[in-house]
């Protein structure tokens, strides 16, 4: 099975939406998807600019998302250490964070001042991390206790033949690196702030079932935007903090 994460389309936040071109980016989008077969369940934040960009893939698709409310982005708010703005609880400085080893480690980042300033954080990571093994549990894969945790153990009955099937998630960059790192062991800090995903970039997550009974999970791509390429639509530069690389 693969687990397929979708960042919306380029947002006009100031009005919930989306812009024109992030109009056109779902558009174009859909006819990436349109091809796409295999599709157990297909996910959507509650936030207006993810839902619109689902929008025209559910329409080629002829079926609804669930709509799940820990699928919203991840913006429990911080003071930013280096301007004092009230913001997300990321986008910090590598000046201020290249100083803190432990945003880092996977069992201290939630325990760091900065995140423990808002004490809402803790609790929604840990509801993002329950809520996405509960899914992969109920299409059994149920996560191992034992070692770093990045093990599952199989349901037989339901995963055997399950390699072309696909869990899809119209969500967030913020959110999605929550899931990616609760998936892969690590720290949510490494892809918040030393990846980007641009908007309708498509994330892949393949189990590996090398293992007897036992699945891991590996990150294929990471935010792919090759049907704006392919479409000559030109990348929108949302989260990208420095001139993006057009392919």
């Amino acid at each position: 099975m693969r687990l397929i994460f979708i960042r919306h389309a380029e947002p006009d936040y100031e009005h919930n939406c989306l812009t024109e071109k992030g109009l056109r980016e779902a558009e174009i989008l859909s006819r990436r998807t349109a091809s796409w077969t295999g599709i157990r369940e297909v996910y959507v934040s509650p936030l207006p600019r993810a839902k619109m960009t689902a929008e025209p893939t559910l329409r080629v698709w002829n079926r609804q998302a669930v709509e799940i409310p820990w699928l919203q982005e991840f913006d429990y708010k911080i003071i930013q250490p280096t301007t004092g703005v009230v913001d997300v609880p990321w986008d910090l400085y590598p000046e201020y964070f290249s100083q803190y080893p432990d945003f880092y480690d996977r069992d201290r980042w939630l325990d760091t001042p900065l995140y423990s300033s808002n004490p809402d954080i803790k609790p929604a990571y840990e509801e993002v991390c329950r809520g996405i093994d509960a899914i992969l549990a109920g299409n059994g894969y149920h996560r191992c206790p034992d070692g770093t945790g990045t093990m599952f153990a199989l349901d037989r009955s339901a995963t055997d033949g399950d390699e072309e099937d696909a869990l899809v998630f119209f969500c967030h960059f913020g959110i999605t690196s929550i899931i990616l790192s609760h998936l892969i062991g690590t720290s949510p800090f490494v892809l918040l702030h030393h990846s980007v995903i641009l908007p309708t970039g498509v994330t892949v997550v393949n189990a590996e079932k090398r293992v007897p009974d036992k699945a891991h999970m590996r990150i294929q791509y990471l935010g792919d935007v090759r049907h704006l390429a392919e479409a000559g639509e030109p990348f929108s530069q949302h989260a990208a903090f420095s001139p993006v690389f057009e392919l």
